[in-house]
């Protein structure tokens, strides 16, 4: 893969597919910018279907400035390209062509965007950070409601199985004490006096 970058003073909007050798291969569509910081950017871009494309070219320019960078891959099919050295609070445009192997495609449409402002950049840092932060401490205070909701689950579980368990020996106990009180009343019990004792004669 060979990349080449270096900085001219041909202004893109003057170029135009004449200057280039082929005018069969389609441009790039869909160009977009992310990861957009003060000082870099990735600029992204799709190819039409079918196209045999083998490298890419960028150009990049500041707003009003002539001066341009020129950057440029083949052997390669992929479909972005990370911008460096930018300055921050600037306004930027940037130009993408396929290449193939007869030669590059016509310039895309003009994609601008501007660099935040440091200050703008560090504050949107510290905000991530400190969401980051937020987060972990969430995950942490909802692993300990989690884990205090487990142990009066298992501290309920044992207090009922307790419960049953005792519920169980005083049923089981049950009809034994009825047979003992009725063994006890058969004792006490004689054919005078079925609750109980003997008659006394009378005299």
């Amino acid at each position: 893969m060979s990349n080449t970058s270096f900085w001219g003073f041909r202004d893109p909007f003057q170029l135009d597919s004449s200057l280039f050798f082929p005018d069969s291969l389609a441009a790039p569509v869909n160009v977009s910018i992310r990861d957009l910081k003060g000082s870099s950017a990735v600029v992204t871009w799709d190819i039409p279907d079918g196209e045999p494309v083998i490298g890419f070219a960028i150009t990049q320019q500041k707003k009003d400035v002539r001066m341009l960078r020129f950057i440029q891959e083949v052997n390669t099919t992929t479909q972005s390209c990370a911008l460096w050295d930018l300055e921050a609070d600037t306004d930027y445009i940037v130009h993408v062509q396929s290449i193939s192997i007869s030669g590059p495609s016509p310039l895309s449409e003009p994609l601008q965007f501007k660099t935040p402002k440091e200050a703008e950049t560090q504050a949107s840092k510290s905000k991530d950070e400190v969401t980051m932060e937020e987060v972990g401490q969430n995950a942490q205070l909802r692993a300990a409601e989690l884990i205090i909701i487990v142990v009066v689950l298992i501290m309920w579980a044992g207090v009922i199985a307790l419960f049953c368990r005792q519920y169980d020996i005083i049923k089981d106990n049950e009809p034994n004490n009825n047979k003992d009180k009725a063994k006890n009343s058969s004792e006490c019990s004689t054919p005078e006096h079925p609750s109980g004792g003997l008659l006394r004669s009378k005299v």
